[in-house]
């Protein structure tokens, strides 16, 4: 007997072109709003409200919450959603289109992974962004936050101004439909004072990009060629640094020390 096939429908190519996973467990849920800890009178957008899971128990923590969804199958849930919520706004839009508050505020999600990345970008690039705090693959939730005892470019570059931290790990099970991997909380916050003046935030930039530029597989061997090897060495002596240290094994810590001592006057 052949195998029953089983049809496909717009509404699942929808989900698969949008990575819509919708979070079903009420435990996850109560973690991730947990996690985000919204400020009760401050302004929270959620990306990729999906048909309002997050949305009613964010609105019970905060008096200003925008719901951004793409996708108009579930915008049509979410709307009715929000029509019972006085402190929310619907927004069927793409939140990747829109324009950042002026004010001061935080983002929270279950994002669409397949647009991680460029959420992220979205958020760090947001002048009034206080935090966000985003349900993305587990695997990129441990990369960016350094959980595997590595630390990745853009983590490092940002550190002077963010705090990367994960605040747990939410089983695949979680969500409907099922995925193929967890799913991490990744929060990224800004810091309340930057790690570097606003002036040399330009040269740790470049120093960090050099770093990365993957000469010679180490940290040192990219590093020298830009500054001088006797003024590396010794930077490197006092960061507790080996020369051939890999140069995602260097600690966002570390990286400050050597931008101090390798640009001191």
């Amino acid at each position: 007997m052949a195998p029953r096939r089983t049809r496909t429908t717009e509404r699942d190519r929808s989900r698969r072109v949008l990575s819509q996973n919708f979070l079903a467990d009420r435990a996850a849920i109560a973690r991730l709003v947990d996690a985000a800890h919204p400020d009760p009178d401050g302004l929270l957008l959620e990306v990729g409200a999906g048909r309002g899971q997050l949305t009613r128990p964010l609105a019970a923590r905060c008096r200003r919450l925008v719901a951004y969804e793409v996708d108009p199958d579930a915008g049509v849930e979410l709307a009715r959603v929000c029509a019972a919520l006085p402190t929310v706004t619907h927004r069927q839009a793409d939140f990747l289109d829109t324009s950042p508050p002026r004010e001061e505020f935080a983002v929270v999600g279950n994002i669409p992974w397949s647009l991680t990345a460029a959420v992220v970008r979205w958020c760090l690039a947001a002048p009034g962004l206080r935090s966000a705090t985003l349900l993305t693959q587990w695997e990129y939730a441990r990369r960016r936050a350094g959980d595997y005892g590595r630390w990745s470019r853009l983590t490092v570059l940002t550190w002077p101004e963010f705090r990367w931290r994960l605040a747990g790990r939410v089983p695949r099970t979680a969500f409907r439909p099922v995925p193929r991997v967890d799913a991490g909380i990744l929060c990224i916050e800004r810091r309340a004072q930057p790690l570097l003046a606003p002036h040399a935030l330009p040269a740790y930039r470049r120093m960090v990009e050099l770093g990365f530029g993957g000469a010679g597989g180490s940290l040192a061997a990219s590093l020298a060629r830009q500054y001088p090897r006797a003024r590396l060495a010794a930077a490197l002596r006092a960061s507790r640094l080996d020369p051939d240290t890999p140069v995602g094994h260097v600690w966002p810590e570390q990286w400050l020390v050597l931008h101090r001592l390798l640009h001191a006057r």
